[in-house]
């Protein structure tokens, strides 16, 4: 069981007694950004890692398109492993252990957090 598991059904237990048709969505929705906000926190630092040392590897343009490719990447594999037959096996393991209680501001302030320190990342270094 990954992190990721963990905080999507954090997300969707949370949301499913509101919206319950959209819960699903929102969770999805919500794991896809954290995972596209890591990305660009990663990709932030290799360019500005890759700035320091004078090292030429891609233009700025190919590697925003090399981002928004895996972006949609990451979103279309969270579209199919949070869907359907294999949520229902995750969430029956968790069920089985205890209650995570994440707060739920804390878990939209982490992409939110990871993208704000891409910017300055991205603002202070290139």
């Amino acid at each position: 069981m990954t992190g990721f598991n963990q905080l999507f059904f954090s997300v969707y237990s949370f949301y499913k007694t509101t919206y319950k048709k959209k819960a699903s969505t929102i969770a999805l929705f919500y794991i896809s950004l954290l995972q596209i906000s890591l990305v660009l926190l990663l990709g932030s630092f290799f360019a500005a890692f890759f700035k320091q040392m004078h090292v030429e590897t891609l233009t700025s343009g190919n590697a925003w398109t090399l981002f928004i490719v895996i972006s949609i990447f990451i979103y279309f594999k969270n579209w199919i492993s949070y869907n359907g037959r294999n949520r229902m096996i995750i969430n029956a393991k968790l069920s089985k252990k205890k209650k995570l209680g994440y707060n739920i501001i804390l878990l939209w302030l982490l992409p939110i957090a990871s993208t704000a320190l891409s910017i300055i990342l991205l603002r202070s270094f290139l």
